[in-house]
């Protein structure tokens, strides 16, 4: 992440504290929980800055409601993550969460939140323990579940003929969910599976080992910093091997320092800045002109997040969990991927794209080139028995 994106971001919580601070002593309180520090720093900066142009559009109201957007840094850690919570909960008396990029602290997270009567709106991480066994009626996922744009991807590649792959993910839930939903529906060979630690940063054993085990592609899952590194020595070792992943990846958080080496690959997404709806045109004009830089996936994820929020508040109460909940369920908003629908336990069916990793002057962007799936439903439905 540059510098100057730090710097934005910063710039950022502070004007936009404002917008939601000035209806502190009326407003619903929303606790944000997300990852502002770190090498997983751009995808909570980009959540927040997605959510907080929601905030901020509405003049630090949504859905007509005054809200006060409590914003604290869990460093990607789950224990901190957790103190934040129960701050949240016993002192600030909040009844809606949101923020979290990670699936490893969403589960230390969400399933104490719940018990305390608050409603979890997901930005971003979607482990499937809670899309089946521990569904629940206050979780809801706006973003997708987590294997969901890896199988995407994987029938892209199983489609376009590839036999022999070498897969690659960190060793935390969402790493072991990116596997499972690239196999799903990819069914060739597979050359060398490993599971790395998160947050690493060099890849040279792993490099030599997809050397030497000569696949005819290569699929990885390595959200933020961790993809940079791993794209930019891929490159450097000489490796000419096609690679593909899914959006996180290769999104708008992580292309500009991936730089050419990026150009052409395939990635798996429910969401693209070209995608041809109003409020997604909006968006993506919006983001830019408050930000100076195009929305990521994560912003997207974010600013869905709000108007979600604010469709729920314009009738109900989160004091009044069940009415909240019932009205968040109904997805009245209008999302930036276009039509919006749960499921039964709470993800999105929605429309997976395939996107291309291309140049539009100077800038690395995607386009959508594709459609992996229809009105997708993720693998642990069926496991859900929500009451």
């Amino acid at each position: 992440m540059t510098l100057r994106k730090i710097l934005l971001g910063a710039a950022a919580a502070t004007t936009l504290a404002l917008v939601s601070g000035a209806a502190s002593a009326e407003g619903t309180k929303i606790g944000m929980i997300t990852t502002l520090s770190g090498s997983g720093a751009g995808l909570g900066i980009d959540v927040r800055d997605g959510f907080m142009l929601a905030v901020k559009q509405g003049g630090g109201k949504l859905g007509g409601k005054a809200v006060d957007v409590l914003i604290e840094d869990d460093a990607q850690a789950p224990d901190k993550a957790k103190q934040i919570a129960e701050k949240f909960v016993k002192k600030d008396e909040v009844k809606v969460m949101t923020g979290i990029i990670w699936s490893n602290l969403a589960l230390a997270v969400v399933p104490g939140v719940l018990k305390d009567g608050v409603t979890y709106i997901s930005t971003n991480a979607g482990p499937s323990q809670l899309a089946g066994e521990k569904c629940d009626p206050g979780y809801f996922n706006v973003a997708w579940q987590n294997d969901n744009l890896h199988e995407g991807t994987g029938k892209y590649v199983n489609d376009a003929g590839f036999k022999n792959v070498f897969l690659l993910a960190p060793n935390y839930p969402a790493g072991k969910d990116a596997i499972a939903g690239f196999q799903r529906y990819y069914k060739g060979g597979v050359a060398g599976s490993l599971f790395t630690k998160v947050g690493q940063t060099d890849y040279a054993a792993e490099i030599a080992a997809i050397r030497d085990a000569k696949p005819d592609a290569v699929y990885f899952f390595l959200p933020g910093g961790m993809g940079i590194a791993f794209m930019k020595q891929l490159q450097q070792a000489g490796l000419k091997v096609p690679v593909f992943g899914p959006a996180f990846s290769f999104d708008q958080d992580v292309l500009p320092a991936i730089g050419d080496a990026a150009l052409g690959v395939k990635n798996a997404s429910q969401w693209s800045k070209d995608l041809d709806n109003p409020a997604n045109k909006a968006f993506v004009a919006a983001f830019q002109k408050e930000y100076g830089r195009l929305p990521s996936l994560y912003a997207s994820q974010g600013y869905d997040a709000a108007h979600l929020i604010g469709s729920a508040l314009k009738s109900t109460d989160p004091k009044d969990a069940k009415a909240f909940q019932a009205a968040v369920k109904k997805a009245d908003f209008a999302s930036v991927r276009g039509a919006f629908v749960f499921g039964p336990n709470n993800h999105p069916v929605q429309d997976i794209y395939v996107r291309e990793v291309v140049k539009e002057g100077d800038v690395l962007t995607n386009k959508v080139i594709g459609v992996a799936f229809r009105n997708h439903q993720d693998a642990y439905v069926d496991l859900c028995k929500m009451q």
